[in-house]
């Protein structure tokens, strides 16, 4: 099915749609957030399964790993955004990216969004590792602290 057929579509095809999508890319750590939503909004809950998932997350355009950099350059200039982001480190990784590269994208990040943000995101990301077992990081080409 093509993004241009998708009219046809009924809400309950997006979401169960975005739900695979949610689940291959986030796993439990986003069922968790829906799930959060049950009592006070479960529509909004329904509208990230549906629309965020079922129609962004699933368009062919990039790659899920290059929409997890997106995401995580985003988030990281947002700023304030630490529990999402740390749904998303998990995502990043989940869809292949290597500790390395987040930590390499959240340096990046420090030139356009300034230190302080890149800092938080680069902390969130400590914790994510952490709770895999992923840290130490080894720094890859990194120049030599003076």
């Amino acid at each position: 099915m093509t993004v241009g057929d998708m009219g046809a579509e009924t809400r309950q095809d997006r979401f169960e749609r975005g739900s695979r999508v949610l689940g291959a890319v986030d796993g439990e750590a986003g069922e968790k957030v829906i799930g959060s939503l049950a009592d006070i909004s479960p529509e909004l809950g329904h509208q990230v399964v549906a629309w965020g998932f079922g129609e962004i997350y699933s368009r062919p355009g990039l790659a899920p790993r290059d929409r997890q950099l997106v995401t995580l350059g985003m988030l990281t200039a947002l700023g304030g955004c630490e529990p999402q982001l740390e749904v998303h480190v998990n995502a990043a990784l989940n869809v292949g990216l290597k500790p390395t590269e987040i930590v390499e994208a959240l340096l990046h990040s420090a030139v356009y969004c300034g230190f302080p943000k890149a800092l938080n995101a680069t902390f969130v990301a400590k914790k994510v590792f952490g709770e895999r077992g992923l840290l130490p990081v080894e720094a890859e080409g990194a120049a030599s602290p003076a």
